[in-house]
């Protein structure tokens, strides 16, 4: 099954809902950041909604940030999604040991928490990004998307995410739903989704047992005619390069550039969302304090 969105809306167009696939996706976020199964569930989950809620901006090169600080021992997660759904992410403390509720079945809340924010940054290539947050209501991190939605948007709306990892810690399965109440929606409405949500169960099993995001779409959805408007893949994606290391480096100033020239006569810098290392000779690093 390949990493995908799909996007869909009731014949009504009272009802929006998208759909992502992403099981290479948090697999290879794993593998980037070598995370431990609390961490990669996590992670996924976050990547999984960034995903759909980038891909949902109106700008074509904008992009969004989906930062979690919940107060758990993952620290902060963070992922972000250009206006396509492609996305990279990391979690502060990838190795976190086992946490589970019950056998089999991990603490994905308690690993989060529920005590600090989760914040959205949406850079729409304006003067300002736009910037909302809320404070975490369970930390499984759907919950928590779907009151992002009520609270700061004022959208009634639907989540669930879900990853499902195998006994060697692989990601077998990974995706999730947005489903909005568009306005003229009844309570009727509201109903069926609700119903329909409970009848599909769990996402990650949903696809274990082969549904595709246009399959979960259309059996969650499955009381109302459906239309699906676009459907294309998804990717991790890193956006690292060279010149923006060389920026991150200029950025700090020429005070702590000579000082970290002075101290330790080269640097070597890394993408904390893919591990990439970038290595600069003190040459380098002479050529762009003089530049400055």
């Amino acid at each position: 099954m390949r990493d995908e969105i799909v996007r869909a809306i009731t014949s009504d167009g009272l009802v929006q809902a998208a759909a992502v696939t992403g099981r290479d996706i948090v697999e290879r976020a794993r593998n980037i950041h070598t995370t431990l199964p609390v961490a990669t569930a996590a992670l996924g989950r976050a990547l999984m909604a960034a995903s759909l809620m980038g891909d949902a901006l109106k700008a074509a090169d904008g992009s969004l940030t989906l930062q979690i600080k919940g107060g758990g021992p993952l620290g902060t997660v963070l992922a972000v999604s250009d206006s396509s759904g492609n996305v990279r992410g990391y979690v502060q403390n990838p190795h976190v040991e086992l946490m589970e509720i019950e056998p089999g079945k991990l603490d994905v809340g308690t690993a989060v928490g529920d005590t600090g924010t989760l914040t959205v940054i949406k850079d729409l290539n304006l003067k300002e990004p736009y910037v909302g947050s809320i404070g975490m209501f369970t930390g499984e991190i759907a919950d928590d998307i779907a009151m992002y939605f009520v609270e700061s948007e004022q959208i009634p709306t639907a989540c669930a995410l879900g990853v499902l990892l195998d006994t060697d810690q692989s990601v077998t399965s990974a995706g999730g739903y947005l489903i909005q109440l568009l306005p003229g929606a009844d309570l009727d409405m509201i109903e069926k989704i609700e119903a329909g949500v409970r009848r599909v169960g769990a996402v990650s099993r949903a696809l274990e047992r082969g549904l595709d995001a246009a399959g979960l779409l259309k059996e969650v959805l499955s009381d109302f005619e459906l239309e699906i408007l676009d459907s294309h893949p998804v990717e991790y994606r890193c956006y690292c390069s060279r010149q923006r290391v060389e920026r991150a480096l200029i950025s700090m100033g020429r005070d702590e550039m000579a000082a970290m020239l002075a101290e330790q006569g080269e640097a070597d810098l890394t993408c904390q969302f893919c591990d990439e290392v970038y290595h600069f000779t003190k040459q380098e690093l002479e050529a762009l304090l003089a530049a400055m």
